[in-house]
């Protein structure tokens, strides 16, 4: 049985967490939750358990250890410019343009 990837986003404002979803949404995966505090984001990790957390640059400095407490095997994508190729990218760990040449 296969299913989406859950993702996770975190920043520091409601209306840049509105921003910083609106640009990691995609059909490739299931968006859930949303958090601008780092013990929002520890909740909604245990509520939704998500695969990958998107956070937001200026999110707090504390939120990416704080979700590896509470979920050590998390994948945690910081991102600081909001495009949404360059998320998609990281999420799915696609290397980036100019990466290794494969013959």
């Amino acid at each position: 049985m296969c299913r989406a990837l859950k993702i996770l986003c975190a920043a520091s404002t409601p209306d840049r967490l509105a921003e910083l979803k609106r640009a990691t949404v995609t059909v490739h995966w299931e968006l859930v939750g949303g958090a601008t505090s780092v013990d929002e984001l520890a909740a909604q990790i245990e509520e939704w358990n998500p695969d990958v957390v998107v956070l937001d640059k200026g999110f707090d400095s504390g939120g990416e250890a704080r979700a590896r407490t509470v979920k050590d095997t998390l994948r945690i994508v910081m991102v600081e410019a909001l495009d949404a190729e360059s998320i998609r990218q990281a999420v799915l760990g696609l290397p980036q343009p100019g990466g290794p040449v494969r013959s």
